[in-house]
């Protein structure tokens, strides 16, 4: 499970509107969203990358494991991917939404989604977490590795920003993003490292931070002036990706002085979609 993208310029106004939970979005928010996305040739690879990801974890499952994709806020729908596993017979699914890290603004809501189209007589088993997954981490590092940080760069691990409001209410979000950054710096042998957020919502309560772009501009300002990110909030490329840190954070780098570049996503990663295996098998195991 996944959130959804719009497929062209022209759904993003019913996609936004889904996004926001029915209320419709302001002329104001379309117009930037379409600036967002055509910065990035005019749509995200999400629902692309979704799907082969899925295929990727259907080849190393083999036959007798129907694999389908849904999407909380576009289409395949949550409830299209659940209507095509009843149709193959399926009576256990698994459901994984693809965020590390638990929050109840994020993956609960994939968990709500899929409970509330499940159809009769299926069993449903979500992962809520896999932010320390030995297999995750080890994407991550071998992401991290391939780059060959410099002495002098900064590595900033990243995440999407949440609401404080909502972890001051509880929210465990912090602390596994902290936990997958330890890990994967252990893994890769880096010492020092900052996590930051992105991506924060346009609303007018605060978000937690340190944003990502006020962590460029400190750095720069420090003299830290060549920065490697690496977004651990995410596994595939999409908009957050490709628009917030491709093209706001390097033009905020630039901007500063300096430079800034970040690793591949995971996306088909070996590595990542044999986590995705393991924690299946491991519901089919216990089950």
């Amino acid at each position: 499970m996944a959130h959804g993208t719009p497929s062209s310029l022209d759904e993003m106004p019913e996609y936004l509107r889904l996004v926001r939970g029915g209320r419709p979005p302001s002329p104001e928010l379309i117009a930037e969203m379409r600036h967002n996305y055509e910065a990035i040739g005019g749509r995200s690879p999400l629902t692309d990358i979704t799907l082969a990801q899925a295929a990727a974890l259907r080849s190393r499952l083999g036959a007798d494991w129907p694999v389908a994709v849904g999407m909380r806020n576009w289409r395949p729908f949550i409830a299209d991917g659940l209507a095509q596993l009843a149709e193959a017979g399926t009576e256990h699914v698994v459901g994984i939404p693809l965020a590390p890290q638990f929050s109840t603004l994020s993956v609960k809501k994939y968990v709500d989604a899929a409970k509330d189209a499940l159809p009769a007589g299926m069993q449903l088993t979500t992962i809520q977490s896999f932010c320390e997954h030995p297999l995750l981490l080890d994407a991550f590092a071998e992401r991290l590795r391939d780059a060959a940080p410099l002495a002098e760069e900064e590595i900033i691990f990243t995440a999407h920003s949440l609401p404080v409001r909502v972890i001051e209410a509880g929210d465990t979000y912090p602390v596994e993003v902290a936990a997958t950054a330890r890990g994967v710096a252990q893994r890769a042998g880096i010492a020092r490292y900052r996590v930051a957020y992105q991506s924060a919502g346009r609303t007018p309560e605060p978000w937690i931070g340190p944003d990502l772009n006020d962590a460029v501009r400190e750095g720069a300002a420090a003299g830290r002036r060549h920065i490697l990110v690496i977004p651990i909030g995410f596994v595939c490329d999409h908009t957050e990706i490709l628009f917030d840190i491709d093209v706001q954070a390097a033009a905020t780098a630039r901007a500063s002085g300096a430079t800034l570049r970040r690793t591949p996503s995971l996306n088909t990663s070996a590595t990542f979609v044999a986590m995705l295996e393991d924690l299946v098998k491991k519901v089919g195991t216990e089950n």
